[in-house]
């Protein structure tokens, strides 16, 4: 009686869609912090940095850059202002060139605080799919979830991060889970997105609320 060989289990094809340095083979933790002037800090899990982005708006454009924990630029990040579409682009290096952009988004017409966001490559690969990549979940609670294609296919993923009661108020950290092969810059960038789309449709709401004059109804009855 032959003995039956061992199957080799298929390779996972790398998800690469900023560059295949931030592709590695195994699952990566890292631990998220975001404040309210848009910055955003990534280190893992023994608080070594390891990417950034900071916000470098322009007349006309939200921007964010993203960064190498030495500075560098690895993408750039921009949504054009009151144009009420929150559909941002992204872009090699510092760049804004058409011909350097990696991929857009669109943020999907949501109820209350579930997000729901669309991500196209600018060399769309999956035919089969309107979309490349989707972002669903709430972000409030720190439970989205990044997929490739439809919802059967994870690559990512966000939850709570217990912190002391020292650091409860200072700052706004969650952990972010990207699955092995996946390119975590990218997904890093997803993340910057959603809460810079997040946070400025908070300003927008409020700014709103104070040219109409309710100030007591944005700030629990504290307003003047």
């Amino acid at each position: 009686m032959t003995m039956a060989q061992p199957v080799d289990e298929p390779a996972v094809t790398p998800v690469c869609v900023i560059g295949p340095e931030f592709i590695i083979p195994n699952p990566l933790e890292v631990i998220v912090e975001t404040n309210s002037k848009g910055s955003l800090l990534v280190t893992d899990i023994n608080h070594k940095v390891m990417l950034k982005a900071k916000e470098c708006n322009t007349i006309f454009h939200h921007q964010l850059l993203l960064l190498h924990a030495d500075d560098r630029p690895i993408a750039m990040v921009r949504d054009k202002l009151m144009s009420g579409h929150k559909q941002w682009k992204v872009y090699l290096g510092d760049s804004i060139a058409k011909s350097d952009m990696i991929f857009s988004t669109q943020a999907a017409h949501v109820v209350g605080s579930r997000t729901n966001v669309h991500v196209f490559l600018a060399n769309k690969k999956r035919k089969k799919d309107p979309w490349d990549f989707l972002i669903k979940g709430s972000w409030s609670k720190r439970n989205c979830t990044i997929y490739m294609g439809d919802v059967s296919n994870i690559i990512a993923q966000m939850r709570t991060m217990e912190v002391s009661v020292n650091e409860r108020f200072v700052k706004d950290r969650f952990m972010l889970e990207v699955f092995a092969n996946v390119d975590y810059a990218f997904v890093v960038a997803l993340i910057a997105i959603v809460d810079a789309t997040k946070s400025t449709t908070m300003r927008d709401r409020v700014i709103e609320v104070v040219t109409d004059g309710i100030i007591e109804s944005a700030f629990g009855g504290m307003g003047p």
